[in-house]
């Protein structure tokens, strides 16, 4: 089902999703604030043939939300060719169902590009792949510097508090170190999607 111009318009607006978050609002516009986004990318983005509307489904738990939806937001107002609108996915699974992470997950955040007449250009899903690609290599390290904790390898549902507690702070630590990469290989990405 394609998303019309309607539906797209009854999204929120960054500020006002902002105000209507219940977690982690401190860590969005502290993420907001700090993303460093390179001037040759502002360039990019302000030389689009045309202004562009884009579908954020998202929520205020996720680390990958809170981590990419402040730079999309931050490219948006620094570039000005960027209309964003934010879904939250669990009240929006109709939206969130049409752009499934390989075919079976609701992942989050998604980013969906459209032109003005609301035809899609493409769409994110998630955080970069070569982010990915790092997070299970740390993962797998982790796993093998603790045999003595063997479910630190499984979903986090499955996963026993203490591990999933070990697990997180590993990810964590990682995020904090290679952010800024991570943010370049978003935009990156955006762009060849848009190229």
């Amino acid at each position: 089902m394609a998303v019309t111009g309607e539906r797209f318009a009854h999204g929120l607006t960054v500020d006002q999703y902002k105000a209507q978050m219940t977690k982690n609002r401190d860590v969005f516009e502290a993420n907001e604030q700090a993303a460093a986004v390179r001037p040759e990318d502002v360039t990019f983005f302000k030389g689009l043939a045309q202004p562009l509307n884009v579908l954020v489904i998202t929520e205020d738990w996720c680390g990958d939300a809170l981590a990419n939806v402040p730079v999309l937001a931050k490219l948006a107002q620094e570039s000005g060719k960027l209309n964003l609108r934010l879904f939250l996915r669990d009240q929006n699974l109709d939206l969130a169902d049409q752009y499934l992470k390989e075919g079976k997950y609701r992942s989050v955040p998604v980013f969906v590009f459209f032109d003005v007449q609301m035809r899609e250009l493409g769409h994110f899903i998630e955080r970069p792949a070569r982010a990915t690609a790092e997070m299970a290599a740390a993962t797998a390290q982790l796993v093998a510097d603790h045999p003595d904790i063997p479910d630190l390898g499984a979903g986090f549902d499955e996963m026993s508090e203490s591990a999933r507690k070990l697990r997180m702070q590993s990810l964590g630590a990682l995020r904090a170190q290679r952010g800024a990469a991570w943010t370049n290989m978003l935009i990156e990405d955006i762009e060849t999607l848009l190229k």
